[in-house]
């Protein structure tokens, strides 16, 4: 009887030595990523940032919708060297005043998390003290101490 006929032989690897196949971890609700896609990391946290200092200006502000865009849409002729990093658009009427981060520029121009909460933050503050006419720092006193 030849060796090796009618016997299994198990495999540690796959045939190409690549490794395990499939997912590291299994997602704790089946048919949803585990992981949080960049995206989502970054939507987080503008949520986190804008959350204290909308509760803390509500009264002053209005109705203020928050957005997070990937990338501003420039015209053709857009001359200016920079992207901007976010856009305010002032409610008239009905219509409320909108607040949009734009996730591309902001994570282009940070080098780590810490950096890109601080730019988030700085953004956010800068635009809310545009709207509320004050100054960042009296819109949130830890806005001289992020740089």
């Amino acid at each position: 009887m030849q060796e090796g006929v009618g016997e299994v032989r198990r495999r540690a690897r796959d045939r190409r030595g690549r490794g395990m196949r499939g997912p590291g971890i299994l997602p704790a609700d089946p048919g949803t990523p585990s992981l949080r896609t960049a995206r989502q990391k970054f939507d987080q946290l503008v949520l986190d940032v804008v959350t204290p200092l909308d509760e803390r200006w509500q009264q002053h502000l209005g109705l203020v919708e928050y957005a997070v865009e990937d990338a501003p849409m420039l015209p053709d002729d857009w001359g200016d060297e920079t992207v901007p990093l976010s856009s305010l658009v002032r409610g008239k009427g009905q219509d409320p005043t909108r607040l949009v981060i734009f996730r591309r520029p902001v994570e282009h121009r940070a080098t780590n998390r810490d950096e890109l909460e601080a730019m988030v933050h700085t953004v956010v503050v800068e635009q809310l003290a545009e709207l509320l006419n004050l100054t960042p720092g009296q819109v949130d006193e830890r806005y001289g101490d992020q740089d």
